[in-house]
């Protein structure tokens, strides 16, 4: 009898402290009950979807290496490295300010690459351009503003040897 008076008390101070807690279960007990229903939803639709995909496969005799492809793999475009492009841009740049005594066929080209290579830095940098859209003046314009944001994201585009880019086409 000793033994549980002894124990009588903690267990009634226990009892006091998990009373916020058993309270709050309570309260909560809707969204927690939701949440494991959801749950318990999604993975029965996951294992539905494997068992489907797995007959759909069986019936379709699908060889067992390509279930080993990684869809992730071809959604990604291959591309240079940026610092391969930039050295491209750097050496196309200079090539497209000295255009004395070449060829317009020749220009045309090196300005053709210069702005293939500003796109292919627009995507990996997440610039917006719009190159391909426009021509004339409208493109030149929009080439300088590519490269702004370009030079602004941190690609340097200026060579060491020529300095930044004084103007002109």
């Amino acid at each position: 009898m000793a033994i549980v008076h002894a124990l009588a008390l903690p267990l009634a101070l226990l009892a006091v402290a998990c009373l916020p807690a058993l309270v709050a279960a309570l309260v909560f007990a809707d969204e927690l009950l939701d949440r494991c229903a959801g749950w318990l939803a999604d993975r029965r639709d996951s294992r539905r979807s494997r068992r489907t995909i797995d007959r759909l496969d069986r019936t379709f005799e699908v060889d067992v290496l390509t279930r080993q492809v990684d869809p992730t793999q071809l959604d990604r475009v291959e591309h240079p490295a940026i610092e391969r492009i930039a050295a491209d841009l750097r050496r196309l740049g200079d090539q497209r300010r000295s255009v004395a005594g070449r060829s317009r066929l020749w220009q045309d080209a090196v300005l053709e690459a210069y702005d293939d290579r500003l796109r292919l830095a627009s995507r990996c940098l997440g610039v917006a351009e719009h190159l391909g859209d426009l021509d004339g003046v409208d493109r030149e314009i929009e080439r300088v503003r590519v490269e702004g944001e370009l030079q602004a994201a941190g690609l340097v585009l200026a060579s060491p040897q020529t300095g930044p880019r004084q103007g002109g086409s």
